[in-house]
């Protein structure tokens, strides 16, 4: 289901309003500062004595009372594992009318060069193949949650990037939730020598005076 969650640091009537509390009936207090912060939460005394670290108080439309319970520390990466292996549980199914539709993203960003074909070169029209190759090179992984974080693409998008990846012989075949190994080492195995570096992309610092582009006609 769909789970929607407020949270705020400042337990104020001025924030959690009686709207607010209205709507959303269940209500989790951690630590405040006073019985005044506690009430406009929960609607009861109790929070300003808990001891942090997750010590919470949960209250519910049909509880009578808050009930105490002990919140977990789940870190980043646990949760990308527990989500990666439900991925891989059961493949997932579009609607192909719906993925097929060009996404117009209204935000800032850099646009990928289109470098041309090199060898192996054989990706449809996505033209963040050649990124997402340099991507999994240079991690020594691959995984499609790998290319969502770092592409800034959709789940659909960067399985059908591993999927190619995988037909081309440039990475391997699933293994459960961990990432599959990258088979090739360099981006010249699989663009050839066109292949675009650093330095084609302006990644390089600018020379400095310990190599400097007119030295020998100085000298």
């Amino acid at each position: 289901g769909i789970h929607l969650v407020l949270a705020t640091q400042r337990p104020s009537v001025d924030v959690i309003t009686g709207l607010i509390k209205a709507n959303i009936p269940a209500r989790i207090a951690f630590t405040v500062a006073s019985q005044i912060d506690s009430r406009t939460i929960i609607d009861s005394m109790g929070a300003e004595k808990l001891l942090g670290m997750g010590d919470m108080l949960f209250s519910t439309a049909d509880m009578p009372k808050p009930k105490r319970v002990q919140g977990a520390l789940i870190m980043g990466e646990e949760t990308q594992r527990v989500t990666d292996f439900l991925r891989m549980q059961r493949p997932p199914q579009y609607d192909d009318e719906v993925v097929s539709q060009p996404v117009v993203l209204n935000g800032k960003g850099g646009v990928v060069a289109d470098y041309g074909g090199g060898a192996g070169h054989d990706s449809g029209d996505d033209n963040m193949w050649e990124e997402a190759v340099r991507v999994v090179i240079e991690n020594k992984k691959a995984s499609t949650s790998l290319l969502q974080r770092r592409l800034r693409i959709g789940y659909g998008r960067a399985s059908r990037l591993i999927d190619q990846m995988e037909e081309q012989g440039i990475v391997g075949s699933a293994s459960g939730a961990k990432p599959r190994d990258v088979l090739v080492s360099s981006m010249d195995e699989v663009f050839g020598t066109d292949a675009p570096d650093g330095d084609d992309m302006g990644l390089e610092d600018a020379p400095t005076n310990d190599n400097h582009p007119f030295d020998d006609v100085i000298r």
